[in-house]
């Protein structure tokens, strides 16, 4: 197979996966180095630049997306791009999640010091966070983790995008 056959290729898999797809996906799927792979996305992404899409690296993969800027015009299309905002209590707890998981719901209340159950079980219905596991211990609880639509709904390439906790203004004393 060509470089041009590859890009190509590489193209299509982007375009028809319906999930951002790894450099390792698709060398694994072409046969072909990753440092291949990865050279080839950029002049993809070099070549949409200036399109009304772009290739947009997210969750750890590429994927092919209509540039934000756009968005007026796609909706008129009938398709609707919907941004219900999470409630404050259910980014809170989203927030918690991010940057404390695995974590409990015990946990998380004893953060918030209110009940987490609805701002919970939002966040599964929405499949932003997810189950990773149990803690061992009494009852063995729950712990709950960001999944990669997280990473996708919030556009971080990894956990490793969201802000730095020493960043944020301190809100509260340390003794309480």
């Amino acid at each position: 197979m060509t470089l041009e056959e590859s890009y190509k290729i590489i193209e299509a898999l982007i375009f028809a996966a319906p999930y951002p797809l790894t450099i390792k996906e698709i060398s694994d799927i072409i046969a072909i180095d990753e440092k291949i792979v990865a050279r080839l996305i950029e002049d993809i992404a070099d070549k949409y630049s200036g399109c009304g899409f772009m290739l947009r690296k997210v969750a750890g993969g590429y994927q092919f997306v209509t540039r934000p800027e756009l968005s007026e015009w796609v909706e008129k299309l009938g398709r609707k791009i919907i941004h219900t905002p999470l409630s404050a209590p259910a980014l809170e707890t989203l927030a918690i999640i991010a940057y404390q998981q695995p974590v409990t719901r015990a946990e998380i209340e004893k953060i918030r010091g209110v009940r987490a159950d609805s701002a919970i079980n939002t966040l599964l219905e929405r499949e932003l966070i997810a189950e990773v596991g149990r803690k061992d211990g009494p009852g063995r609880p729950i712990l709950f983790g960001t999944t990669e639509k997280f990473l996708l709904e919030f556009n971080l390439k990894s956990l490793d995008d969201l802000p730095r906790r020493s960043e944020f203004p301190r809100l509260v004393n340390e003794d309480e």
